[in-house]
């Protein structure tokens, strides 16, 4: 309630960017003081045994993440697991360091809850992100959401996933695939039947060679329709991956409350939050019904408070993840989803 009230009004006075950028920092600034990572676990942490999860053969001590790119870098993930997320995705990252589009690229739609973002993957490189986990061990799981550099033609995108894949293999928890980010051109084209086998495929032959398996997930457009969803379960199927993430962001703009001109000043990019709720959600009931809840499902898309995550979990996803609610909700958010999770559970 404070954060809503009073601190959320004065940090969207300033730039997105630079307001996402402050506050991650001062988070890392104050869990260096003594007794501070104390007072975050009594203030952030519910840790109840019914909010744990298996998934993917992985076990999550609640369902609660950050999904792809509020640290792209991996630079906060232990910092953001003392709010009381479980697990933690980084990136998109890509083979090279990329700056990404030109700012302003990030906006916000106050009377929609809702960002849009055109940031065009902006990443340290594969490289040295692998070596910031390497110096800092993660407390979370870690999820390494991959993707091909802008100026990679489609034709080479799959050495790009490859290159991705093997740096950061010993220091990622599960894998992500991304061909379905609205800000890369003609990224769109990798959700193509051939190419998308053809990259999974290899990644998973990969996998199988390595001493431990790692999952393998991959990241679907809510602007996909039906036909196009049931050719993606039969391509998990076929390619053995290990569950789907839904959804990325969406080009959409429909029935939008915020004037016409602040929309159209945000122009092209991904548009996150409440107006994608319920897309996402549908489209994970639907990814669960035609796979028959054998291939496992991250919901993330509109999770703005605790209603919107227990929606997404009767949908059928096994785990959430939030990001455009992070900001709007403040750093409370996983523990009172967590909170509604385990209370429902109990019932």
């Amino acid at each position: 309630m404070l954060y809503r009230r009073l601190l959320r009004p004065f940090l969207f006075l300033f730039y997105p960017e630079t307001v996402h950028s402050l506050a991650v920092g001062l988070l890392k600034l104050t869990l260096m003081f003594p007794g501070i990572t104390y007072l975050y676990r009594k203030l952030f942490f519910i840790q109840r045994k019914n909010l744990e999860r298996t998934v993917f053969g992985i076990r999550f001590s609640n369902p609660v993440g950050i999904a792809a790119g509020f640290d792209k870098n991996a630079q906060y993930y232990n910092e953001l697991a003392m709010l009381g997320f479980s697990f933690v995705e980084i990136g998109t990252v890509t083979p090279l360091a990329q700056p990404g589009n030109p700012r302003p690229r990030s906006f916000r739609l106050p009377d929609d809850q809702a960002l849009i973002n055109r940031m065009g993957i902006n990443n340290n490189g594969a490289a040295r992100i692998a070596e910031n986990l390497r110096k800092t061990r993660p407390d979370v799981i870690i999820g390494g959401n991959i993707g091909k550099n802008t100026n990679t033609p489609n034709d080479k995108a799959v050495d790009d996933y490859i290159e991705c894949f093997k740096v950061l293999y010993e220091v990622v928890d599960y894998f992500v695939v991304n061909v379905s980010c609205p800000n890369i051109g003609d990224i769109k084209k990798l959700q193509d039947a051939d190419t998308l086998v053809h990259i999974l495929s290899s990644l998973k032959d990969i996998s199988k060679k390595m001493d431990v398996s790692k999952p393998i997930l991959l990241k679907i457009s809510p602007d996909l329709n039906d036909s196009q969803l049931d050719e993606l379960v039969d391509i998990a199927f076929n390619t053995g991956i290990d569950g789907f993430v839904a959804t990325n962001t969406t080009i959409r703009r429909d029935n939008l409350r915020s004037a016409s001109g602040t929309v159209a000043v945000a122009g092209q990019g991904g548009l996150s939050g409440k107006p994608l709720r319920d897309r996402s959600t549908e489209i994970i009931r639907y990814l669960v019904k035609k796979s028959e809840a054998r291939i496992p499902v991250i919901g993330v898309g509109g999770i703005m408070d605790e209603k919107d995550a227990l929606e997404k979990l009767d949908a059928g996803a096994s785990l959430i993840q939030v990001y455009t609610g992070f900001v709007y909700g403040g750093p409370g958010i996983a523990k009172r989803i967590n909170r509604a999770i385990a209370s429902g559970a109990d019932e």
